[in-house]
């Protein structure tokens, strides 16, 4: 068993060294991008922001979509029924919003997500002088140059899409709500300068012309997911997409252990769906962390207890903890620095991110266990059933 111990040790030691070398590439592509200029092109933009239901600062949140630095766009917020219980709330914000503002109203899906079919629908009746159609969701809240910015990267034309990633805040001071913090803080760290990034349906611009081009429309035909489809198109196609962390959206929230689970389980599932090498690569990785601290525990008790040398066991225990911590610690800095309004707040809460990071993993390996056993996902109150990334059944409404 000690032996055993030595080489998962070791390559788990490789395997976070590894991390933090990404983790500070990572920060300072972060910090470039934040010193680069958008410049002044602005292409007509729609914003495109599916509603449903009411949550936590709903209607700051909307608010924000609508005081954008950028003189040449308009929202279009989406909801399946006039009946929701946010319909109201969305009013008030587009009568009072200073950009031009719209309500459509999409119906209920049939074979797909309710998301998917809100944006199938809002798409379908944008006029055709929209050049861009950017994504936002209403549990966001993005700052005043967050559209300029995000839209900056298509000038390129060889760039497919430009996207970000939202950094959550708990709002409130229990443990479900900070583990999910620090959950989805480890997925942000995945969008790279260079890397092979997806889209967040959260944060995402592109050129209609591009949209239509890689076919988006057929891959949302039967998907409950709007961004893995829209990114295997783009994959397809063989379009990149630019991570764009100036524009790290902040989303505050606050979960109970039953919300935190159904949203984490959610999320793997439908990465194992619609994307099964990084399931499986992020299957493995867990699963390496989460086998080598507590055989590490094992064998450095059973040494001390046997009074045989022991300290060297504890440190190789540990020092996979101390890289896991550092790169929480790394993130945290990053977020810290962009998004400032907020800065007090992140650095305030720290800790999150850093400690109950390093034993976030076993978060991830229940919810990648999970995966193995359901297709099921409940989202927003409807329950689905993902055969695949081209069949969704829809099963309670």
């Amino acid at each position: 068993m000690e032996t055993l111990f030595y080489y998962l040790a070791i390559l788990q030691i490789s395997v976070g060294v590894y991390l933090v070398w990404h983790g500070l590439r990572w920060v300072g592509y972060v910090r470039r991008r934040m010193r680069g200029d958008p410049g002044f092109n602005a292409p007509r933009a729609a914003v495109l922001c599916p509603c449903k239901g009411m949550e936590p600062g709903l209607e700051r949140n909307l608010t924000a979509l609508t005081e954008f630095d950028y003189r040449n766009y308009e929202i279009f917020f989406i909801l399946a029924s006039a009946s929701d219980s946010a319909y109201s709330t969305v009013k008030r914000v587009a009568e009072h919003s200073k950009a031009p503002a719209h309500i459509i109203i999409a119906e209920r899906p049939e074979g797909c997500g309710e998301k998917v079919n809100n944006l199938r629908v809002g798409i379908e009746q944008l006029p055709a002088e929209f050049e861009v159609l950017v994504f936002a969701d209403s549990d966001g809240r993005p700052g005043k140059f967050w559209l300029r910015r995000l839209i900056a990267p298509l000038n390129d034309k060889q760039v497919g899409a430009a996207t970000t990633m939202r950094w959550l805040i708990p709002n409130g001071h229990d443990l479900a709500t900070a583990l999910l913090a620090a959950w989805n803080a480890s997925i942000v760290t995945m969008l790279t300068e260079k890397g092979k990034n997806f889209c967040w349906g959260g944060g995402t611009a592109i050129r209609r012309s591009v949209f239509d081009e890689i076919r988006v429309f057929d891959e949302w035909h039967h998907s409950v997911s709007d961004d893995y489809s829209m990114t295997r198109a783009l994959q397809h196609a063989g379009r990149s997409i630019v991570f764009v962390p100036e524009c790290l959206t902040p989303a505050y929230v606050d979960v109970d252990f039953r919300s935190l689970l159904e949203f984490t389980n959610r999320q793997i599932l439908i990465t194992k769906v619609y994307s099964k090498k990084n399931w499986a690569s992020g299957a493995a990785t867990h699963f390496l962390y989460c086998a080598t601290l507590p055989l590490g525990v094992a064998v450095t008790l059973i040494n001390f207890f046997a009074t045989l040398p022991a300290f060297h066991l504890a440190i190789l225990t540990f020092v996979p903890m101390l890289l896991a911590a550092i790169r929480g610690g790394l993130r945290v800095v990053a977020a810290s620095d962009v998004l400032q309004p907020a800065r007090e707040q992140i650095v305030s809460q720290a800790w999150i991110y850093i400690v109950l990071g390093v034993f976030i993993p076993y978060l991830f390996l229940f919810n990648f266990v999970m995966s193995l056993f359901t297709r099921k996902i409940r989202w927003r109150g409807v329950t689905y059933e993902l055969i695949s990334p081209q069949q969704t059944r829809i099963l309670a409404y």
